[in-house]
């Protein structure tokens, strides 16, 4: 037993001279660590240094603004920024190999990963990885435009964008509208409700001119923890130029195209002796066309009377319309109940030759214009309107 313990302890000390035989360089220094220079110091970083806005670990970050990775003191020779489903961010990277930028949104609530690598002039790469986190909508409200693609419409229509939950900050959702012409024409844009913001020239449109309108409130923080749903656009031509003009006394309805009469039909407007059926003042548009429409107002003793021609030009329930049994006091005398009343082959005429957004100035009654109505944009002058504006 102890002869055999004595040649293990010598087995162990050969060993350890062994090793240090191993460890030790020709001149009997010290080892080179691993990843270190030859001094033993840690090695040098790469020179190329990656920044990338969002920044690593950045939350709530904007899905409209662009993902931008940047190299200094080297080139980017790799990027990518993966979604959560594993795809690819589009994007380019620019041509001196500085800077890459992605191409498009990013997702509401979504996760995204770098992955970036670039080269200095020390041939050493530098990388960068890690994620962000894009904002989540407590709600997404959706908008719709009006009028609509291809449309045709008359020189007094407004563009109205709708949302479908209330706006709390109007301005930034107003600053994403955008409207362009094929003339130069000026506008503004005017709050009506929380809900509904048009926009109207200072006076009727050009004829025959081209509009577009850009809605891009995908990404737009529109107060309340809500953002926009989507981005909507139109693009619609406006028409002739044709007016109607009424001064209720006259009991004479005149078509103007292009600026002069061109046609005059007899008619008969709300009833005199009551304010509150007399035709009201204001400027209205044509809001829809209807070869029949039904009426009823139990107030005054008539439900279900269908009518010929109809072209509503309020929704507070004013109407350009045949009424063919009340023709004896067409142009004598105003007996309807607020609307224009026209002889059959008059009103066919007419509602022939209108179209949706001709404007119909009415003058002359006792009765201001209907405060509830959806369509009122011609009911201001053109300081109040601006004044309704969210950008000051």
């Amino acid at each position: 037993m102890i002869e055999r313990r004595t040649v293990f302890k010598a087995a162990l000390a050969a060993g350890a001279a062994m090793l240090a035989a191993a460890c030790s360089s020709e001149e009997g220094g010290n080892a080179k660590p691993e990843g270190s220079g030859g001094d033993g110091q840690a090695a040098a970083p790469p020179l190329a240094k990656i920044t990338a806005e969002p920044a690593v670990d950045a939350k709530d970050a904007s899905v409209v603004t662009p993902v931008v990775v940047k190299v200094a003191d080297g080139k980017l020779t790799e990027v990518k920024v993966t979604g959560d489903s594993g795809k690819d961010v589009k994007g380019e990277l620019s041509p001196d190999g500085l800077t890459w930028t992605s191409s498009e949104s990013l997702g509401y609530g979504k996760t995204y990963t770098y992955a970036a690598k670039a080269s200095g002039s020390d041939n050493k790469v530098a990388e960068l990885k890690g994620t962000f986190t894009t904002v989540k909508p407590a709600k997404e409200v959706r908008a719709t435009l009006n009028p609509t693609d291809d449309a045709e419409v008359g020189v007094g229509m407004p563009i109205s964008v709708k949302f479908a939950s209330p706006v709390k900050d109007k301005a930034a959702a107003e600053k994403a509208l955008k409207v362009k012409t094929d003339k130069d024409v000026e506008g503004s844009w005017g709050w009506l409700s929380d809900t509904q913001v048009d926009w109207r020239p200072k006076e009727y449109w050009p004829a025959n001119i081209t509009v577009s309108v850009e809605a891009k409130l995908y990404g737009v923080a529109l107060g309340g923890g809500a953002y926009g749903k989507a981005d909507v656009t139109t693009k619609f031509k406006i028409g002739r130029n044709q007016v109607v003009k009424i001064h209720t006394p006259d009991h004479v309805m005149k078509v103007y195209r292009g600026g002069a009469e061109s046609a005059s039909y007899p008619c008969s407007n709300g009833l005199d002796g009551d304010v509150q059926r007399n035709t009201p003042n204001g400027t209205f548009i044509v809001m829809t066309k209807e070869p029949t429409a039904r009426f009823d107002n139990a107030r005054y003793g008539y439900t279900n009377v269908n009518k010929k021609w109809s072209c509503r030009i309020s929704n507070n329930g004013e109407y350009i319309h045949e009424n063919q049994d009340n023709a004896a006091n067409i142009g004598k005398a105003n007996t309807s109940h607020g609307c224009v009343n026209l002889l059959e082959a008059d009103a066919k005429k007419y509602f022939d030759s209108a179209m949706i957004g001709d404007p119909v100035e009415i003058t002359g009654s006792k009765l201001g214009s209907p405060t509830k109505s959806d369509v009122k944009n011609w009911f201001y002058d053109w300081k109040s309107w601006k004044a309704l504006s969210a950008i000051k």
